[in-house]
């Protein structure tokens, strides 16, 4: 179907924005929202007892529903549209259609390597890198997959010894790491993020809810 015939459905025609609950009717409005409703949906969920996830696409699914109920109808649903970052050459994520194999087929990987748990802190950002990538590429939702996967790697790497403050990247820095590991099988930038931005933790104590970014990563648009 040619691009111009297509009408994403996630889209108020009147606005040109994401349909919403807050009542937004533009850009920044929804923006400040989703700011405003994801801090507090994220400092609630984490000061409550913390499910342990293991990527599965429940676990994705469960994680969007929290941080997005407030903000839209399909918090917590796989998206039914084809997506790419809003940058000129940028790929398609995966299809809609086999978004459920994907997870599927990461959560596989992410096994085969014990949770990421007990490997000394090299080997860690190497295969964190690795299942980062795998994981990004996916893009199970049509808006918020970044912070969701945030949220996701902080809670499966502090069960695993180490904890991730993302307020050590720039969202130039994320972008350009994604972006040279999906199309180059690069994943040097992405090694040298996590080696920034992980630190050995104790997995008994809680998580820190200032590390997790709560809103947009500076620098980073639809994430």
């Amino acid at each position: 179907m040619p691009d111009e015939l297509f009408v994403d459905p996630y889209i108020d025609q009147r606005t040109g924005i994401l349909g919403n609950l807050v009542g937004a009717s533009t850009y920044d409005e929804l923006r400040n929202a989703e700011g405003e409703f994801v801090a507090l949906r994220m400092n609630e969920f984490l000061s409550k007892p913390i499910p342990r996830v293991t990527g599965t696409l429940d676990d994705f699914c469960m994680l969007h529903r929290a941080l997005f109920q407030d903000i839209y109808a399909w918090a917590g649903r796989i998206r039914t549209v084809e997506i790419r970052k809003n940058v000129e050459g940028a790929e398609f994520f995966l299809p809609s259609a086999n978004i459920a194999m994907g997870i599927g087929w990461a959560q596989g990987e992410l096994r085969r390597d014990n949770m990421l748990a007990s490997l000394p802190s090299q080997k860690f950002v190497e295969r964190l890198a690795y299942h980062y990538d795998n994981y990004n590429f996916i893009h199970p939702f049509r808006e918020g997959n970044g912070r969701v996967q945030r949220l996701f790697w902080t809670l499966l790497c502090h069960d695993a010894g180490y904890d991730l403050d993302w307020r050590l990247v720039s969202g130039e820095e994320n972008d350009e790491a994604s972006r040279l590991a999906a199309e180059d099988r690069d994943y040097g930038a992405l090694e040298r993020i996590f080696t920034q931005i992980a630190t050995p933790c104790d997995p008994n104590t809680p998580i820190n809810s200032g590390i997790v970014t709560v809103g947009h990563l500076p620098g980073i648009v639809g994430e």
